[in-house]
């Protein structure tokens, strides 16, 4: 009987290195340090059988005849370093059954498993691979139709330390022929202790090809005609470590002869309007290039967003008022579809949830890469490429404080970063930085009084591998007053599932520097101690949620950025998963994803839970709500797409508004020079902040006259009077909403007219609400006023007949989607304890009134 076939072919981004692994031996004594039969791992599409003699243990593996069963051994590790696996197998075909092999999710390359002859005649394969201290994950998944051979066991010898030396970085890159969708780059070799095995050309921080270690030239031909490209080859060796990058060449590919342009963009359509904005969403056009460059969305005539995504939100818009939209699409060399049907679409009358608009610009700085604020509502802005801290006030003013000492660049991703404020500043004047150095990345305290910054830093946490992509660089600390820290892998995968690195993790520690005890992998000792969860490849953004709950914003490598809940702990799958795309099972997925052409998601900021997030590689922020679970977010907006170009970061202000950086000239290394990158200020319409718990109308404010449409004043007659437009904010954890609507007179409490089970996604009522117990259009919301008849199925407006009186209209949140108990038949009273019996929260809204009928 043939054994079912070997193990899935998993590869982490686009990055395999080939180690070597194929050194077989017929069956003997070899050293065995540890063994795991291979009947007691973890077994996906295959069986355990003991039908051919020779087997250890009490079986063997037998894999089903598909490309993707695999074997999975729990390896513990004494010490991190070099170790042997040493696989003992039966092939009864003539076949070479190969199989990937993956640890802790990192790709380690193709174990061959040739013929033994019989499926009685056992054999060993072996392999050297790096392992952790600790538990590893060792994953054998097959790659051929023809299944892989009877696993028996596996057999782990340690045998030497972990190779930390990395390559010399490659030298005197070059481009020539550079064509439309090609060019040809050479470099000097690098060199190592050991050997170079694999060279990475790269784009930013993203993979374009990958050769060996023997080839120093390569064509790459899928670049994109008229782009702009920045590039740059580094090494690796075969334990994984990468060399720094080579320099880095420039260039912008010709124009083709292309002169077709895309497609029209199909079924252009509103998917959701505020009273300050208006979302789109259309259909993707194609182009003959296969490239579709990116979208241009017009109000009329005039150039409103441009943007990769497949739709966008127009924001700065009046209420109550109808816009007509088209869109072309655009290809590389600007040929320019015609424009889409056209829509058009009414803004509601109040309302603006969690849309920001423009308000302002602050200040132009030099790549403004983190901004925190000062207890007098000042700011201090980081500036990446000239290591300055700058103090910024609201009104725009800024002073120079000074540079933090040590700070270098890399020419890329690296440099000054992040900055966090300590909680305690009024007492300690201490500031934190995450900065490049000489040898690392690293945390470091300075301190500012209000008037000087200091000379001199204190190092609070180093040893955090650099490069020139993947720095991560965000710190913040979190309601529970630790620092927290997102590390990028420095572009060596491995580090991510390594927990004795510190990259490819988000960090979490005491002011001081020191690991805190709580902290998941304390216990494991050395770096782990800092880790607070890891998986990660180069973590940006962090804000924390209204239940105390950490999000974050992730770049991905060619395929997908993400969005993550994080948890304590938690695997977050890189390198074996990016996104929802890999070999995922056992990870943590992410809340949203984005293609990598349309996010680069950077800064994030998190008010009143909505979620605001910067992107750098779209030039858009993101805005979307945290669901009333709290266990992910609603739909997502696409605001100011292309208006400011590379954006870098958002920060809530004490004020109530938004900053948000942009940083057009950071791509390579910036120009420091020059002061293009705006800081604007972002407002909330009317004022108040998104989810803010407040009741308001756009038909007069608190405490003021409730206007006589509203009352028994418009018609002449009590009862069916059109209700008033309200709006607001939501809290944490809503599931439903009810209004009650009450004179309050002399004390009293005499009930108009109240309205629940209104949807937990619902933030306004239009006015003019229709009649009926179930309100139309409102989403299963129900109704009931004082009167009979068709009055005690609407709206019931004030009619104290002549003389002033106050109301209330009281927002209840309730902890139920439908109140329970009540009927149509019921009292007024009745639905007015049933609401309070089910709300976790109430707020209200004033108004006054002397209308007669």
């Amino acid at each position: 009987m043939a054994p079912r076939p070997p193990w899935r072919a998993v590869l982490a981004g686009t990055a395999v290195a080939v180690l070597g692994l194929t050194a077989l031996s017929p069956v003997s004594a070899f050293a065995a340090d540890t063994d795991y039969e291979s009947e007691n791992a973890v077994v996906s599409q295959g069986a355990v059988e003991s039908n051919h003699a020779g087997y250890s243990g009490t079986g063997f593996v037998n894999f089903d005849n598909v490309v993707g069963s695999y074997v999975e051994y729990s390896v513990t590790a004494a010490q991190a370093g070099t170790h042997t696996l040493t696989f003992r197998y039966a092939n009864g075909t003539t076949d070479n059954r190969p199989v990937k092999l993956i640890v802790d999710g990192g790709d380690k390359g193709t174990v061959d498993f040739p013929g033994t002859g019989a499926w009685t005649t056992w054999r060993t394969a072996t392999a050297t691979v790096q392992l952790t201290a600790g538990v590893n994950k060792v994953r054998t998944t097959a790659t051929t139709a023809n299944g892989g051979p009877n696993a028996d066991k596996l057999t782990v010898a340690f045998t030497a330390p972990a190779d930390s030396e990395p390559p010399s970085p490659p030298s005197n890159l070059k481009a020539s022929n550079v064509l439309p969708t090609a060019a040809t780059f050479t470099w000097t070799a690098a060199t190592d202790n050991v050997g170079v095995v694999r060279y990475e050309i790269n784009r930013g921080g993203n993979i374009l090809k990958t050769v060996d270690g023997t080839t120093t030239s390569a064509t790459v031909d899928n670049l994109t005609p008229n782009t702009a490209y920045d590039i740059s080859v580094g090494a690796f060796d075969a334990a994984g470590n990468p060399s720094q990058q080579s320099n880095v060449v420039t260039f912008t590919t010709p124009p083709s002869d292309d002169a077709t342009p895309p497609t029209v963009p199909g079924s252009l359509r509103s998917t959701g309007v505020t009273a300050n904005s208006v979302s789109l969403a259309w259909n993707a056009s194609t182009d003959n290039s296969g490239t579709v460059a990116g979208y241009d969305v017009y109000q009329g005539t005039t150039k409103v967003a441009t943007t990769t995504s497949l739709g966008t939100t127009v924001t700065g818009l009046s209420p109550n008022t109808s816009y007509t939209f088209t869109v072309k699409a655009r290809d590389p060399d600007g040929n320019s579809s015609a424009a889409s049907n056209a829509v058009t679409v009414k803004t509601a009358a109040t309302g603006g949830g969690g849309i920001p608009e423009y308000d302002r610009d602050i200040a132009k700085v030099d790549l403004g890469w983190s901004v925190d604020f000062l207890p007098n509502g000042n700011a201090l802005v980081t500036e990446r490429d000239r290591f300055e801290i700058v103090l910024v006030t609201p009104s725009g003013q800024k002073t120079t404080l000074g540079k933090v000492p040590g700070a270098v660049t890399t020419t890329g991703e690296g440099g000054l970063l992040g900055l966090a404020i300590s909680p305690n500043w009024t007492s300690d004047h201490a500031i934190y930085l995450y900065h490049t150095a000489s040898g690392d990345n690293r945390i470091v305290k300075m301190t500012y009084d209000g008037t000087t910054l200091s000379s001199t830093s204190t190092p609070v946490l180093t040893g955090i591998a650099k490069n020139r992509y993947h720095n991560g660089g965000r710190i913040k600390f979190g309601p529970d007053g630790k620092l927290y820290a997102t590390v990028g892998d420095a572009k060596n995968s491995d580090n991510a599932q390594n927990k004795s690195s510190l990259n490819g993790k988000i960090l979490r520690l005491n002011p001081d520097g020191s690991a805190p005890g709580d902290n998941p992998f304390y216990a494991t000792g050395g770096n782990a101690r800092y880790v607070w969860s890891y998986g990660h490849r180069n973590p940006q953004g962090l804000a924390w949620d209204s239940r105390g709950q950490l999000w974050a914003a992730e770049f991905g490598e060619s395929s997908q950025d993400e969005l993550n809940l994080i948890q304590k702990g938690g695997n977050f799958g890189w390198p074996s998963c990016e996104g929802t795309i890999g070999s995922c099972g056992g990870f943590i997925a992410p809340k949203k994803t984005w293609s990598t052409s349309q996010a680069g998601p950077s800064g994030l900021e998190i008010v009143n839970d909505w979620i605001y997030i910067a992107g750098v590689t779209g030039q858009q922020m993101f805005a979307t709500q945290i669901n009333s679970a709290g266990t992910g977010v609603g739909t997502v907006s696409t605001l100011f797409s292309g208006r400011w170009g590379r954006l870098r970061s958002v920060t809530k202000t004490p004020d109530g508004g938004l900053w948000l950086t942009s940083t057009n000239n950071d791509k390579n290394g910036g120009t420091p020079s020059v002061l293009d990158n705006v800081i604007v200020r972002l407002k909330f319409p009317g004022g108040a902040t998104p989810g803010e718990f407040k009741l308001t109308s756009s038909a007069f404010a608190d405490n003021a006259t409730i206007p006589d449409k509203y009352t028994c004043a418009g018609d002449g007659t009590a009862g069916q009077d059109p209700s008033p437009p309200l709006a607001w904010g939501a809290p944490a954890g809503a599931k439903g909403y009810a209004v009650v609507f009450a004179d309050v007179a002399n004390s009293g409490n005499k009930l108009h007219w109240a309205i629940w089970d209104i949807p937990a996604a619902t933030r306004s009522l239009p006015e003019g609400l229709g009649a009926g117990y179930t309100v139309p259009n409102q989403g299963g919301a129900k109704q009931k006023a004082m009167g009979s008849g068709a009055n005690a199925q609407k709206y019931f407006g004030p009619c104290p007949g002549g003389s002033s009186h106050p109301y209330t209209f009281t927002l209840y949140a309730l902890n139920t989607a439908t109140v329970p108990g009540l009927t149509s038949s019921s009292s007024m009273a009745q639905i007015e304890t049933a609401i309070k019996g089910a709300s976790t929260a109430s707020v209200q809204l004033r108004g006054k009134s002397s209308a007669a009928a």
